[in-house]
């Protein structure tokens, strides 16, 4: 099988229009009707993941091929002017799934090599289809919009509040109770020294802990038995989430006032956190496809990724993050703006880019 036939740019004329902020079902309709018209059969897995695959069943060199179909709110209709399509995806991500199809379109996996297309449709809210994908890679590239660069790390991110527990009492006699708001002072402070004594990561930076909402208190003259703040946490390797859970209760406990009960708690979700990852840019995933974006006329720098990524599912396994678009430009945001658009000749150069790297990494393919 090869990529006769298939035009990124004319199925992503076809998949902007389609809504998937609310519903990825016409979405996946899509995609499935396209892989099947290109001689491929294609699968859904009972959470939603859109699956194809070429290649032996038991390869020494698995390749896995990962994006989204699912965007954010709210719809934003398709429009298309001189060398830009413009709309809600545009960029993130059927601009990178075009280019990725192309890619897996037009490799023939070598004899002891598979190639797995794997598409996820909630990655914009709990990742619930990564978080369920079956598939056991060797290596991976996820769609997104890179501006053609590789990225090979991202800071996680994670979410949860603070619970401050003091006593209630008459506002005119505060010293009969414990303020747990007053008590936000000392934890405000620890908060924001927090990461004075952590390393810095190399690629990533420095990790962030951000105070983003509080609430507290029941009546104007009444000493608050309660304060709760929701912090946002963006991580460096080798923080995981649990890890950072415990550290953060650990030195909130230490600084609050000993009759202030402290309690830290990760936000309740279904699936894990998108924590943070970072591969090695000497890998031969990396540097082959960082040489095959800058062959195809695109920047092909090796740099992190600025967003959080279901790209750290797929770690510790070497995993890199590659697309047409940006997500924002010199004007501003890009992707979940309602300007959100991809140039065609950076989807092209993508899908190029890709057909080489795919072909080097895992077999031969036919390249425009």
């Amino acid at each position: 099988m090869n990529d006769e036939g298939f035009d990124p740019i004319a199925f992503l004329e076809r998949a902007v229009p389609v809504a998937s902020n609310d519903d990825v079902d016409e979405m996946r309709d899509l995609l499935v009707e396209t892989l099947e018209s290109h001689g491929t059969d294609a699968t859904v897995d009972d959470a939603g993941n859109t699956l194809a695959a070429k290649g032996v069943s038991d390869p020494e060199t698995h390749l896995v091929l990962n994006t989204h179909i699912d965007t954010v709110s709210p719809h934003i209709p398709y429009a298309r002017e001189e060398g830009i399509i413009h709309g809600r995806g545009s960029c993130d991500a059927k601009g990178p799934l075009a280019a990725l199809l192309a890619a897996f379109f037009a490799v023939d996996p070598a004899p002891d090599a598979r190639v797995t297309l794997a598409i996820t449709p909630d990655e914009e809210l709990l990742s619930t289809g990564a978080a369920a994908l079956d598939v056991d890679g060797d290596c991976y590239i996820v769609g997104e919009p890179t501006g053609l660069d590789v990225c090979t790390a991202a800071k996680g991110r994670f979410e949860g509040t603070v619970t401050l527990a003091g006593i209630a009492a008459h506002a005119a006699e505060p010293d009969s109770g414990s303020n747990a708001i007053d008590a936000l002072a000392p934890v405000l402070d620890a908060i924001r020294s927090f990461d004075d004594d952590r390393d810095e990561h190399p690629d990533l930076g420095a990790a962030t802990l951000t105070p983003t909402m509080v609430n507290g208190g029941e009546n104007s003259n009444q000493v608050p038995a309660a304060c709760r703040l929701v912090v946002d946490r963006r991580s460096v390797p080798p923080e995981t989430a649990g890890g950072f859970r415990e550290a953060l209760e650990s030195t909130l406990r230490d600084a609050a006032p000993d009759e202030v009960g402290v309690d830290f708690e990760l936000t309740e979700r279904p699936t894990p956190f998108l924590e943070a990852f970072a591969t090695d840019p000497d890998y031969e995933l990396v540097t082959t496809l960082a040489r095959a974006s800058r062959e195809a006329g695109g920047r092909g720098a090796v740099r992190p990724f600025t967003a959080a990524t279901e790209a750290s599912y797929f770690s510790p396994s070497p995993v890199v993050v590659f697309g047409p678009g940006e997500l924002a430009d010199d004007e501003g945001a890009v992707a979940h703006a309602d300007r959100e658009y991809v140039t065609i000749d950076d989807v092209r150069t993508a899908a190029t880019s890709l057909k080489t790297a795919v072909s080097e990494l895992i077999g031969t393919a036919t390249v425009d």
